[in-house]
């Protein structure tokens, strides 16, 4: 069945949906589609959106390290540089910090009817998105690929099996949220 869910395109594109709609669903169940509570986490006032993070995080890791170790699914990481995550990070933090969402964010706003993710938000996405495409092919082969390190994954780097590590910083992250729910208190 991997192996048909692999090449079929269309099955990918409407599980992709699926998962989206729930993803949106649990970020406006969880409180992060509402601007105070990511203002709040700017301010470092509010732990809700990285308590949420984290524990995706540490859900998603252990979920997909579960599946390619019982050959469900293939990793196929990207490849990456410094050019891309310097360029990436500051269009990211810049409409972050214009808006006070980011694009997950604004879409599940703009599913709840704030009205200022649908116009700023949405205007902003298609407006960075279009001067994007505009300026890639000038950037592709200069700055986005500057500093390039391949497309290695940490269990890679660190030569140790991805499942073991997975639980290693599934503890650590762990941790972290306790430490958080405690400051948070």
């Amino acid at each position: 069945m991997l192996t048909t869910l692999h090449h079929n395109k269309g099955w990918q594109l409407l599980i992709g949906l699926l998962i989206g709609f729930g993803f949106g669903f649990l970020l406006q169940k969880g409180g992060l589609t509402d601007y105070d509570v990511i203002v709040g986490q700017l301010l470092l006032t509010d732990f809700t959106m990285i308590r949420m993070m984290l524990s995706a995080a540490i859900v998603g890791m252990l979920g997909v390290y579960f599946m390619r170790r019982r050959g469900w699914v293939q990793l196929h990481p990207k490849f990456g540089s410094a050019g891309m995550t310097v360029i990436g990070g500051l269009i990211f933090g810049a409409g972050f910090a214009i808006l006070g969402y980011c694009p997950g964010t604004i879409i599940g706003a703009i599913g709840q009817g704030s009205l200022d993710a649908l116009i700023g938000g949405l205007a902003g996405i298609l407006i960075g998105a279009a001067l994007f495409a505009r300026l890639y092919p000038r950037i592709r082969w200069s700055i986005l690929n500057t500093g390039s390190f391949g497309n290695p994954t940490l269990p890679e780097l660190l030569g140790v099996d991805g499942w073991q590590l997975s639980w290693v910083i599934a503890a650590f992250l762990f941790v972290v949220l306790l430490v958080l729910g405690w400051v948070a208190g």
